[in-house]
């Protein structure tokens, strides 16, 4: 299972279904709603054409979205199909993102997850991320997202 890296023309309906069934857990848990529910298929092929947007399989069973910021890259939308779980895919797309930070001379990789997600904050710190900080979304008082990083170890 490759990653390959979504261009046009691409069922970008497939990942949208993708991204919305794999969060759709999310729906009652996090305050406020997920981002998710303002996705649209074409919202993804802007993704694909101003960053990038990686996906695995035909349909995809897994993707990311991966968007270069200063001093890191950002990982977005991560997402595997709860059938193919378990398998490995999400390290690949984080390793996948690793090479494309190298490869772009960005020094990390960063995400964000909600504060009551707290099976996602275990898996990133089991890939190696660290917290780094937690913000809160406009009119919240308390953290809604905690922000997480890892730097990209030198290559020798």
């Amino acid at each position: 299972m490759t990653p390959y890296q979504c261009l046009a023309p691409f069922d970008w309906s497939a990942l949208l279904t993708l991204i919305q069934t794999e969060f759709a857990f999310m729906e009652g848990r996090i305050d406020p709603p997920s981002s998710m529910h303002r996705l649209t298929a074409a919202a993804i092929a802007e993704q694909a054409a101003q960053a990038e947007v990686w996906a695995i399989g035909t349909p995809p069973i897994a993707c990311v979205f991966l968007t270069a910021k200063p001093g890191a890259l950002y990982i977005g939308k991560l997402a595997v199909a709860a059938p193919h779980r378990g398998q490995g895919l999400a390290r690949h797309l984080i390793d996948l993102a690793e090479r494309r930070a190298r490869a772009l001379g960005l020094p990390a990789l960063e995400l964000q997850t909600r504060v009551e997600l707290v099976e996602n904050q275990a898996t990133f710190r089991a890939l190696g991320f660290v917290e780094t900080g937690r913000t809160a979304h406009t009119g919240y008082a308390q953290p809604t997202s905690v922000t997480f990083r890892r730097p990209l170890a030198p290559t020798v």
